[in-house]
């Protein structure tokens, strides 16, 4: 190839997978060619392809992170259009796990594809040099394996596996691609059965099996111990299956045993039972089916969780055991192991095995102990790879209980001695490698983590609630470190204190953080309480607070740009709103949810939406159409389910950008600051042009038709009222023009009316007792 861009990409198979990975690279802008073959009946030869992107459209969660990305995607059939991969810079195949059909793919695939195109396989059961076989050195060179996680938009792990015929450059190009444009995080695998994730995780998935049946340990109780407490999905173990589908574990004990050596641990431990293959065979598969180890129980007209007795194999009502106290419940996994009873015995069963095996498998199937944790953590949602596990464990306390339960202890774990597979030397974390010496854990270039600067570097300021970080360069971060990152006077005080810091010695500041999301709002709990006391004053004191913070950051005289990812609800999407620039992650969701709790935005949030919507081209000019847009959008409580689903919603502005890649955003982030540098000027106050009293009138009338059909509340009347009243700028004329000031204090004045209604405190203690709405 003449460069090394991929400009447009073929995927062959548009099952589950396959048409998954099409929709994600539509999702990076990319245009997609996905083929299929024809159907079994019909005239429409493409209605295989075609049928499987209409179903993503419907799909929950969504492939595609908006519809205009579906339209990156040309369908098409294996019989018709195969020629037009050579327009493609890469072919995906994910096709049947059937060798005899991939290699007949592939050698159609060589007589229609530009020399140079990268060839590569989604398989996770069967060796590349087996996939390669009979094929010319020129087809080779340009082939490997990209074995994407399901749902390919959302799991970020992809193990490359490259052959000893593979192309460097190739192997590059596309490892490059799916890092920086598909926002994977590459694993380098070996062509080993399994390779790393799927290899570790049906050991570890069969294990847990199998010692419930062994020990008598119930479902419940299975997953209470190997769940949470281990650093694994809150499902536990038996939760994963039903959710992965009960019937997948055969096809995986069948393609693993099938190419594993007959002395590999698994093999050892690989059985079925007939319990598990009565319930296949009856439709028990999962979520997927009639039921699985856990089943909604619904006769009656009730709703009751019911759990699959393992020796009886009926269903009863499920329990909470309440069985891992202290130290283990919190992951201390030493106490874990040590619990005296079924605790100890269950958690000992799992983790003991599955951390040996885990370290077995190094350097076969990787090269170093971080591609194993990498793979579990990405692919499986593990907390804690195997070994930083090991490392909680302590490497010789490990090594001494393996011994005791006659399980050979693999050479790494040997040779580690009475060291730690991680340590922080000079400021650098590092791992223990197989030579025997510790090497700096390497970020690809663009790669900035601010858990990698707080190795080496003390905060500028901190307090409970948050914390400021040199990142270089002259840029500051922003950090939240409240639970949930949530929100409170502790940030907004912080915030007032950083922009003196920064105008004095810094050029730009990043608000950024490594949490599980980026903020899930205000501090619910603080607000419950000052409410619950009367504190009236305080209450009003925390929302003109927040309201000067993110204004004084706004007005700042140097460039703001905010970075978030996950959730960015409530007081967490006002920050974005008040920000100069958004460097936001693909993944962030976020809105002003604040209506679902009986208030309504307090921290700006109002005006800064009438801005964007009045500055929208494609919105209608005048007063109206841009309020009648925001009271839809904050009113329903709307949340973007991507980011660019943001932009559309006007949460982010055209002008904000994407990163694909969530540990890439701090880099991006603090170059887009940079580049705003020079010449910045703050923004001028905004002034608004309101329809006043007939504006609200016209809300209010749609308001009560909603409420006459049912689908608005009493109190959901009441809230939106008071965003009308604020959107449509209080008592003002539509002559006059409304001030940022004016607007403010609009937000106050209506969120005191709503806070001090027993029915907005209801609405907020229910939802932090339950996490959901109160329909009141």
């Amino acid at each position: 190839m003449a460069n090394n861009t991929i400009k447009k990409v073929c995927v062959i198979g548009a099952g589950t997978m396959g048409a998954g990975i099409a929709a994600q690279v539509a999702n990076a802008g990319i245009p997609v060619l996905l083929l299929d073959i024809l159907p079994k009946e019909g005239d429409n030869r493409n209605a295989v392809a075609e049928g499987a992107v209409a179903k993503m459209l419907k799909t929950e969660p969504a492939p595609f992170m908006g519809k205009r990305a579906a339209k990156l995607v040309e369908t098409g059939n294996i019989e018709d259009h195969l020629g037009k991969v050579a327009e493609c810079d890469w072919v995906v195949e994910a096709i049947i796990e059937r060798l005899d059909i991939k290699q007949d793919l592939y050698a159609k695939l060589e007589a229609v594809r530009t020399p140079g195109t990268a060839v590569s396989s989604n398989t996770s059961t069967i060796p590349l040099a087996q996939l390669t076989d009979g094929r010319s050195d020129a087809f080779k060179q340009d082939f490997l394996i990209t074995h994407f996680f399901n749902p390919p938009r959302y799991m970020r792990l992809i193990e490359i596996v490259a052959g000893p015929h593979s192309n460097a450059e190739t192997v590059a190009r596309v490892s490059d691609f799916v890092d920086r444009k598909l926002g994977k995080s590459v694993v380098d695998a070996e062509d080993s059965p399994g390779f790393i994730a799927n290899r570790v995780g049906t050991f570890w998935i069969q294990a847990s099996v199998n010692a419930a049946f062994d020990l008598g340990v119930t479902v419940e109780e299975a997953d209470e111990i190997g769940g949470r407490p281990m650093g694994v999905p809150k499902t536990g173990i038996f939760g994963l299956i039903d959710l992965i589908g009960i019937d997948l574990m055969p096809h995986l004990m069948k393609s693993l045993t099938s190419t594993l050596p007959a002395d590999d641990p698994y093999v050892k431990i690989a059985r079925s039972e007939k319990l598990i293959e009565d319930m296949i065979e009856t439709g028990y598969t999962g979520r997927k089916g009639l039921g699985g180890f856990y089943r909604i129980n619904r006769e009656g007209g009730g709703k009751v969780m019911e759990s699959k007795d393992l020796k009886s194999g009926e269903y009863r009502a499920a329990a909470r055991p309440g069985l891992v106290r202290g130290p283990a419940a919190k992951g201390d996994l030493g106490a874990l192991i040590e619990a005296p009873g079924k605790v100890g015995a269950y958690a000992w069963a799992v983790l003991g095995p599955t951390l040996a095996y885990a370290a077995s498998i190094v350097p076969e199937a990787t090269k170093s102990v971080v591609g194993v944790d990498d793979a579990m953590k990405l692919g499986y949602n593990w907390k804690m790879g195997p070994f930083e596990m090991i490392d909680r464990i302590g490497a010789a306390k490990l090594r001494e209980k393996l011994e005791a339960s006659d399980i050979p202890v693999p050479a790494i774990l040997q040779q580690v001695g009475d060291q730690t597979f991680y340590r922080i030397e000079n400021g650098k974390r590092q791992y223990f490698g197989t030579d025997g010496a510790y090497h700096d854990v390497e970020r690809a270039e663009g790669v900035l983590l601010l858990e990698d600067i707080k190795l080496a570097s003390e905060p500028l300021m901190k307090n409970s609630s948050a914390a400021l970080w040199d990142v270089g360069d002259g840029v500051v971060a922003l950090e939240f470190t409240g639970k949930m990152n949530a929100l409170d006077g502790e940030v907004m005080k912080l915030i007032q204190k950083a922009i003196p810091l920064v105008k004095s010695d810094y050029k730009a500041l990043v608000v950024y953080n490594e949490g599980s999301n980026f903020s899930a709002g205000a501090n619910l709990g603080l607000a419950l309480f000052a409410l619950n006391i009367a504190a009236w004053s305080e209450v009003e004191k925390s929302i003109r607070g927040g309201q000067d913070a993110y204004k004084a950051l706004k007005y700042a005289p140097f460039p703001v740009v905010s970075a978030p990812f996950g959730l960015a609800l409530g007081g967490g999407c006002e920050i974005l709103l008040n920000s100069d620039a958004i460097q936001a992650h693909a993944e962030t969701y976020t809105g002003l949810v604040e209506t679902g709790v009986g208030i309504i935005p307090g921290w700006g949030g109002c005006g800064e939406m009438l801005s964007r919507w009045a500055d929208n081209p494609r919105q209608p000019k005048g007063p109206m159409p841009a309020v009648s847009k925001v009271f839809e959008i904050v009113s329903t409580a709307t949340v973007a389910k991507s980011a660019a689903e943001a932009k559309d919603v006007g949460f982010l502005r055209h002008t904000d950008q994407i990163t694909m890649n969530r540990d890439r955003l701090l880099h991006d982030a603090k170059q887009r600051a940079l580049a705003m540098v020079d010449g910045y000027e703050a923004p001028e106050k905004p002034e608004y042009r309101l329809p006043g009293p007939t504006g609200k009138a016209a809300l209010d009338l749609a308001v009560d038709s909603f409420h006459k059909q049912g689908k608005a509340t009493d109190h959901d009347v009441t809230v939106a009222g008071e965003l009308a009243y604020v959107l449509s700028g209080g008592d003002t004329d539509m002559i006059d023009t409304v001030t940022e000031a004016q607007m403010l204090k609009l937000e106050v004045e209506a969120f005191m009316r709503l806070a001090r209604n027993p029915k907005s405190q209801a609405r907020v203690e229910h939802m932090l007792e339950t996490g959901k709405p109160l329909r009141n």
